[in-house]
């Protein structure tokens, strides 16, 4: 039988080691980074409602956590502290004896092979859940808030974090970081900026996991407006590594896939993403009431590093990799 000539697709799909070879996506733990959320007080595991199978950890439920993962694979955690006091200014971001620092004194001691990094922002930290010192008009003081942010960059340095991760989305934040660990003697520690950041609704569960909800107002007078084309990514994104970002990361992942795909060929820099807490609770409910199967997970995360994403933040990271997906 003459058929019309065409490619046969199909061709390198008929066998799975073959469709394994060609796949131009793989996933693996060491590109993975598990967050995870320090409470204070003592052998605390409290679950997070709005996040199936996450808590709040301190203890030795946090040391059986990264013991765990570590097991699995996971080396690399993105630590945010809740306080058992908060203040206007977040004061405890800069305490030595802080939930942070403390543990990341206890971490670093326990287990040398894992990978700390901190969460550098006031949210978690201030009794109004804005990210820095807000004035009289409840409005956000940017250069106040970076001359904070220096104190508590050096302080969680000092404690012994691997990496520093600004997510405040504050202007010089990252010049004002890099300034004051190089005055510290840290200049050869590296600075994963939150450089574009999106005013989104996906981080509510996150919010409740963390204690961050706002009293008053909102965080769209310093985070990027979702509205906004690639042009103020790329600013931004442009800017932050000039003032001497290691690492870019954009947040949330799957809604800015196309963010990620535009920096990925435009910029010279590491290129982070992180799938927020709002995008885990859909699929991990959808999986849950057996709407989707876990596939799914893995999919979202493969779109994730396809749109060019060489490093993923996901709280899908260690159940993952305990199941040998990753």
């Amino acid at each position: 039988m003459n058929t019309p000539p065409f490619h046969r697709h199909r061709r390198l799909r008929s066998n799975p080691l073959c469709l394994e070879m060609v796949a131009d996506v793989i996933l693996h733990r060491n590109h993975f980074i598990y967050p995870v959320f320090i409470t204070t007080g003592k052998n605390q595991k409290n679950p997070i409602p709005s996040m199936a199978g996450i808590f709040q950890l301190s203890g030795k439920y946090l040391l059986e956590e990264i013991e765990s993962c570590l097991k699995a694979g996971i080396n690399k955690f993105l630590l945010f502290g809740i306080p058992s006091q908060k203040d206007p200014i977040g004061s405890d971001t800069w305490n030595s004896k802080g939930v942070i620092q403390s543990s990341l004194q206890i971490l670093r001691k326990k287990f040398p092979e894992a990978y700390l990094i901190s969460d550098i922002c006031f949210c978690e930290y201030t009794d109004h859940g804005h990210c820095g010192i807000l004035n009289k008009e409840n409005y956000l003081e940017n250069d106040f808030t970076l001359k904070n942010l220096a104190l508590q960059a050096v302080s969680h340095a000092e404690a012994g974090a691997h990496l520093l991760a600004p997510s405040g989305m504050l202007d010089g934040m990252v010049s004002t970081i890099r300034a004051a660990l190089d005055n510290k003697g840290f200049s050869e520690l590296p600075i994963m900026s939150y450089a574009v950041k999106y005013a989104s609704s996906f981080y509510g569960p996150f919010r409740n996991a963390a204690g961050t909800s706002l009293k008053s107002g909102d965080r769209k007078t310093h985070q990027m407006n979702p509205r906004n084309g690639f042009w103020e990514a790329l600013s931004e994104a442009e800017e932050d590594i000039r003032q001497g970002a290691d690492i870019i990361m954009v947040k949330p992942a799957m809604p800015n896939l196309d963010i990620l795909s535009g920096l990925r060929g435009k910029i010279n820099a590491p290129l982070a993403a992180y799938q927020v807490s709002g995008e885990f609770n859909m699929l991990k409910n959808a999986v849950l009431r057996n709407d989707l199967n876990e596939d799914a997970i893995v999919e979202s995360l493969i779109s994730i590093k396809r749109a060019g994403a060489g490093i993923i933040i996901s709280y899908f990271s260690k159940e993952l990799a305990v199941k040998g997906v990753i």
